[in-house]
């Protein structure tokens, strides 16, 4: 049974949070964000491509890629919903629209403490959208 809402009318509806970016699903999308840029830390390494023009002002776009090498199903589960979690916490997602990030997990991700983890999502977003606006501007020596 579905609890009446405060003014005992219908069901009480909580709104989701605005959506702050999407999700990287096909295969052919994790294999252009992994011909991009690059940023590593002990937990994981990070990669950022831009997409094209015409899809430049959507939402950033996010994946992750645990392999098996990390450890059985629980452990690469539990890896990816706490990289997850660290990257809903960063600041307002400074994730460049137009840009797709794939975390790709390392097993260090599992010890490594919480906080940790979102200081090094945050570090890792800010310096690959620094690569990622260097590229733009000037090439690569």
């Amino acid at each position: 049974m579905r609890s009446a809402g405060p003014s005992g009318a219908g069901p009480s509806i909580i709104p989701y949070p605005a959506k702050t970016a999407g999700r990287l699903k096909k295969r052919a999308e994790f294999l252009r964000v992994a011909k991009g840029r690059r940023f590593f830390t002990p937990a994981f390494a990070l990669q950022a491509a831009q997409r094209l023009p015409d899809m430049a002002a959507e939402l950033p776009r996010f994946g992750f890629t645990v392999t098996k090498k990390t450890g059985n199903s629980v452990e690469r589960n539990r890896i990816r919903r706490r990289l997850r979690e660290a990257l809903k916490q960063t600041r307002a997602m400074d994730a460049r629209p137009g840009c797709d990030y794939v975390i790709v997990a390392q097993r260090m991700a599992l010890a490594r403490p919480f906080a940790d983890l979102v200081t090094d999502v945050e570090r890792a977003v800010a310096e690959i959208n620094a690569k990622l606006g260097r590229k733009a501007s000037q090439p690569r020596t």
